[in-house]
Parts: C-alpha cells; structure tokens; sequence
C-alpha cells in the first residue's frame, strides 16, 4: 500500500470501542440487551477481588476523618470560592443530590454506591457544579485512601456541613462500596432531551399519580421537581401536589417531606447572578484540558456572588451559614411576589423585607442582598397540609430540628439495608421501621433433625422449592430490602401477594411452622431450609447426592417490625424464573426478566441456569406446563436445555402469546412455551449459555452450577453469609 493511501486516515478502527460506533442493539432493536446483568463486572474495579470495603473501613480513624471534612468546610479555595467562606451548603446539596436520586418502585439511584461520580449523573443540570463539590473532596479521599469510599465520603460530608453549622444529626454509618463505571442501565425516563417538559412522563400531569413508574423525579435531569414550578410555571399549589408525589416516591411521607424542606433550606443559597448561557459544556461533554469540570463560568472572577447554577439566585434565610429557624420566619414572616434572577429565572421575592432580614453577599460581607423562596417553597405556605406541618414545626423547635435529623438520616442511608450493614461509631442503635428490621435468629437446632422433619412432611419438591423462592425473590441489590431473611412472607401484604400463590402458601406454611415451633429453628430457616430439601430431593432424582449449603440464623420479623405499605413496590409483577406474569405489560417478559434478576445480583450464566433448573422441577406458578421441557418433572435434569436445543423440534406460535414445540416430522405438539422460555434459544448470548448446559457432559456441571446460584439467592439478604 502506497503510504498516501494512508494520508487523513484515522488509525483507529472505528467501531463499538469509539463514540461514532454503532452497537448491536442499534442495528438491531428488538435484540434482547444482556447489559444489565453485566453492569459491576468484576473486570472494571482496579481493587480487585480479594479487596473487602467492609473490612477496610473498620480501620479507619473516624474522628480523624470527620475532623479533616468539617475544616475543610472554611477553607474556601480560590478556583471555586465558598459561600459566606463556608462550603457547608454545597456538601449538603452534593449529599442530598447524590442520595436524592434514589426512588422506592425499584429501589434504584441513591447515594449507596457512589455513582454521582459517573454520566448520566455526574452531568444532570439539576447537578451542576457538584462535580467542584467532589474535587474539593479530593485531599481527603486522597488522604484515606481504600479505607473510605466516595459513597461514604460524600454523604459524610453533608453530616458534617449540617453538624459545623450547629445542627444535632441523627447519626452517620459508614459501608458503601464504590461502583467502578456508570449503571447506564438505570432507566431514568423515556426523553432525549435534558429538562423536556415533563407531561410525557404523565397520563395526566395535572394529576401527579400518574407519573410513569419507576420514576420520581417529574422531568429528564432533575433529582425532585422543578423550582421554578411545574414545567417552569410557577404555581404553589401545584408544584405542592408534585412535591408530595416525587418525595413518596422516594420514601418521604408529609413531614418528612416538609421537614427535609425547610431543614434543607435553612442553609446556603442557590445561583443564578449572571448568564447561564455563558456556561461551559456539562462534565460529560467538556474537553481534555477541563479535567473533568464542567459548567466552566468564564465570568466567575474568583467571586461566589458570581456564581450560576440552577440559574435562581439568593439565599433562603438571613444567616445561611447558621441552622436556626430563619427559613420559617422569611416564609411565614413576609408576603412574596414574583420576580425574575439575573439569570432570568422563576423566583419569588419578599415585599418590604426589613433590612437586617437580609442575607450578607456572598462574597462581600459590607452589602445586603435580597432573599428568594422557590415554588416549592412557597408550596410549603400555601398547600394547607404542609402549611400544617410547618406551624408545629415553629412551635416547636425541638420537634423540627429532631424530624429533620431523623428525615435526613433516612435519606442518606435508605439504600443501606438495615442496621446489620452499618459501620462506625456514629451509627444510631435505635431500630426504624423503614430499616425493615428483623431480630436475630437461633443457629443452635440440629440442622439435620429439621430437614428430616420436612423431608417427612408430605411437601412436594415443587412446594417446598416455589416457597422458598418467592420468600427470597423480593431481595433487590439496589436497596437491600427484601430476602428470605425475617419469613415476612408469612405475614401481610407478602402472604396475599397473588405472586406467592395464597393457598399454596399458606398450605406449606401450615406444615413448616409447626416444625420451627418444635425445633427451635425460625421459620425463615426452616422455609429456606424446605427449598433446599426439594433441590436435594431433585437432584438425587437426576442422579446426583448433592447437599444444598446452609447458614441458619435467619429471625422471623413481627408484625410490629412491618411496613406494610412500604412492602407494597416490593409485590413482583412478574417472575420469568415461575414463567408467571401478572398481567400484560408494554415491556417484554423476557425484559421483565432481566430487570428481576439483576435486582437479585445475578449473572447472566447464574439466571439461566436457575431458570432451567425451575422449570424441570415443575415450580410454575399454578403448575402451568409451560417451559417444562421433560418427562421427568421434578428432578434437576438438563432437559430444559436438551429439548430446547433439539432441532428435532420446531417452534411455532400458539396464538394466545405461548408456543407449541412440535416434532418436525410428526406435528405431535410436544411441549408448550412462552417467550421467557424461547428467548434462551433465540437469543444468541443466552443460546451460547444454554448450549454448556445442554451438551452431554453438561449434566454435572449444571446440578453443581444450580446449587450455587440458588444458594446465593437464599443467601443474598444476609450480610453474615
């Protein structure tokens, strides 16, 4: 080749590892993406696998850390100039910002993993310079290394913001791992475009209960509403029904609502003097030399009065460095009119504010400036429930200060699971009933004695199988709710779920209780310990002696120790794993799926070879035929996978959303099916896992393999396992 063939030409092949290629799910839509059950590979944490957090974190010196975080709050840095010479109010905002994002549907986003750092979050409008927020972080992190996450790092730093600034927090635990590369599999909403209006995300915008679920926050890039007000339409009232929704969403009733706030209010400002236009491109979009800051203020001039953000400009309260009750007595205290910030957003305005009411400027302490209250502000005045809420809260000091610690803590650390999973000496010993909490469970009964008395019980393999499954299934990884872990399956809403099958579950109840109360095992044990009887059970039937591992301790939670309301988003919709579905959805079964076993922290060779070894043991919700791929239910065979792959077979639709698997030569309808089950044959990357599974020396590897992967999800809400 002539060297000027080459001459303008990139080096590089252009392709997926490129911005300008194309993946295959963009030549191919329909195509089944596999992503979500990949998205923390192993592969892409530099700690590597050996490395334990929860271990590492133990060591560190708390005080000493807390020390380093709380003065750092005053030392104001000439590249990003705190407020008032205190960055108390942009740590809050980064730990409210980096928890906020989590909602309760599916338990996804909040601050337990860090992943604030990484697009789409790091690069959200509603997240505008926080990235300056992290990088003043840094010598910290820098200092403590390993020993201390982002994840805990950041969400300390609001604990400390709140705590230099005079307010008694609830406490703090530490124990967040870091993610090491975007969830970029989180669905945030349907948009392509930052801060569209948000009526696509509603049947009725007006009616804020008809948001899609599961999202909570109403527009593509904010954390909760728009400030300016629905759609940037600034309307009390209505902005106040948005409110309510999206923080229910998020696990916030009314006072905690309201508390979080004003509480959240009652120190910093917010920015808007000067042209939001001007801004640089977002973290995400900036070039090389920017170094990973974005919304680059070419007329910041070392000045924090010159600051823009959300583009609404000044601070809530007279003293923003200070909690006291100033938010309460500018709302209350003074009418407010609309006006417009420099910036030319949405705000409103005190009418006639008393000088010594004013904040100082931000940077220049000798001059007033004035105030400002956003529509969701407002909303806190003008709805009549958080109107309500607010006067007991001036009433009463006290009673505010304790329900804002209390809603703050929540927020900060709703995804951590219960008190099991906290670290350090701050952690509050109390037990909250939104931890889900559960008490300790026996390990001192004879194993054995047990599994013989429900081996004699006259349970069936898929009885005693299905049971323990759906007691474990409600675990989800985002959150660390859910889990065989507290038998909350014996108890309401779990034991009316349509999912868990009422009568089938309270007939294996009525056997496995007695045998607990006799024992001295919890019925939580003893469900888990019944689902690992029938997979025994099943694989002697295919020919293997295999015992199931075990960890008893599990504890029964009591009623009392219940949230049912909150345990309703738990209710599964749908379980691809029983090839049941509660109703038809706009998302495909096979999607559903995926989103259940990544919830479960399942990989892609782990589902299928669950899924499988379900079906053949005959656990379909109902009993239904479907997928049960053998002749010989109830034993853990290969035979899913033998006769899926058996080209001897075809496939044909059945014409009511299943199929048939008729014999190529005869016609004879050998089997039935629904997609859940066809996609491990049509989909290539679930076909190439099916194919180990179902080759002659496959047999073995998929019992051992099975075992495995339902021990972990038995095992999946304990920290001690």
């Amino acid at each position: 080749m002539d060297g000027n063939d080459m001459a303008g030409k990139c080096p590089v092949m252009h392709g997926a590892i490129t911005e300008t290629g194309t993946s295959v799910t963009d030549w191919w839509p329909k195509t089944l993406n596999l992503d979500i059950l990949h998205q923390h590979d192993s592969k892409s944490n530099p700690l590597g696998a050996d490395f334990d957090y929860r271990e590492e974190v133990k060591s560190l010196d708390f005080e000493a850390v807390k020390a380093d975080v709380k003065a750092l709050m005053t030392e104001s840095q000439d590249w990003w100039p705190a407020d008032y010479g205190h960055y108390g109010g942009l740590m809050i905002r980064l730990a409210w910002h980096s928890a906020g994002s989590y909602r309760l549907a599916d338990g996804r986003g909040g601050g337990g993993h860090g992943n604030i750092r990484f697009a789409p979050l790091n690069s959200w409008p509603d997240n505008g310079n926080l990235d300056k927020a992290r990088r003043l972080l840094w010598p910290v992190k820098k200092k403590y290394g390993n020993k201390l996450s982002w994840a805990d790092l950041i969400l300390l730093a609001g604990n400390m913001a709140y705590e230099s600034m005079g307010l008694k927090t609830y406490g703090f635990s530490f124990g967040r791992e870091d993610i090491w590369h975007p969830e970029k599999d989180t669905y945030w909403g349907a948009e392509r475009e930052w801060l569209a209006p948000s009526d696509n995300r509603y049947d009725d915008v007006a009616k804020p209960d008809t948001m899609e679920n599961p999202l909570a926050a109403v527009q593509m890039g904010l954390i909760y509403v728009n400030p300016e007000g629905v759609n940037g339409q600034p309307d009390p009232i209505k902005t106040g029904a948005q409110v309510r929704e999206t923080f229910a969403r998020m696990a916030m009733n009314d006072e905690e609502t309201a508390a979080l706030t004003c509480g959240g209010h009652t120190v910093g400002k917010a920015h808007g003097n000067g042209d939001a236009g001007a801004l640089g491109a977002e973290p995400e979009g900036a070039d090389v030399e920017t170094q990973g800051f974005g919304w680059i203020n070419p007329n910041l001039d070392g000045k924090a009065t010159n600051a823009v953000t959300s583009g609404i400009e000044g601070a809530w309260t007279t003293n923003p460095t200070k909690w006291d009750m100033g938010y309460f007595k500018l709302l209350f205290g003074y009418e407010w009119e609309l006006t417009k910030s420099p910036a030319g957003a949405n705000q409103w305005r005190p009418i006639d504010i008393k000088e010594e009411d004013m904040p100082v400027d931000p940077t220049d302490s000798s001059k007033r400036v004035m105030p400002m209250m956003t529509d969701a502000d407002m909303a806190m005045k003008m709805d009549p429930i958080y109107n309500e809420i607010c006067q007991k809260f001036m009433a009463d000091q006290a009673y505010f200060e304790d329900c804002f610690a209390r809603a703050w803590f929540k927020l900060t650390h709703r995804d951590m699971g219960n008190r099991d999973r906290y670290i350090g000496p701050d952690a509050p010993a109390e037990d909250l009933i939104w931890q889900d909490p559960i008490p300790a469970g026996s390990t001192g009964y004879d194993v054995s004695a047990v599994k013989a008395k429900i081996a004699a019980s006259g349970l069936s393999t898929a009885e005693m199988v299905a049971t323990a499954w759906d007691s474990a299934r409600t675990f989800r990884q985002s959150d660390l709710r859910g889990g065989a872990n507290g038998a909350r399956i014996r108890l309401a809403p779990q034991k009316d779920w349509e999912g868990n099958e009422p009568a089938r579950l309270a007939k294996v109840l009525k056997a496995l209780e007695p045998i607990a109360a006799e024992t001295g095992a919890s019925v939580a044990d003893v469900i888990v310990l019944a689902g690992n009887v029938g997979v025994e059970q099943a694989a002697k039937a295919a020919g293997f002696d295999i015992e199931v591992p075990f960890t008893p301790g599990r504890g029964d939670a009591s009623a009392e120790m219940t949230d049912a309301e909150s345990f309703d988003v738990l209710e599964p919709v749908a379980d691809g794993f029983r090839n049941w579905q509660k109703k038809d959805y706009i998302v495909s079964a096979e999607e559903l799926l995926l989103d259940r076993a990544q919830l479960l922290g399942l990989t892609g060779p782990e589902m299928t070879c669950l899924l499988g070894g379900m079906r053949v043991m005959g656990t379909n919700h109902g009993g239904t035929a479907h997928g049960v791929f053998t002749d010989r239910a109830g034993a853990l065979t290969t035979d899913f996978f033998v006769n899926l792959t058996d080209m001897g077979f075809k496939w044909v639709p059945g014409g009511d959303g299943t199929y048939e698997i008729q014999d190529r030569k005869t016609g004879e309808v050998k089997f039935t099916a629904t997609r859940v089950d066809l996609v491990f044959g049509s989909n290539s990357i679930l076909r190439a896992y099916a194919e180990v599974y179902a080759q002659d020396d496959g047999a073995e590897k998929f019992v051992k393999d099975f075992v495995a992967a339902w021990t972990k999800v038995m095992n999946a809400d304990r920290i001690d396992a």
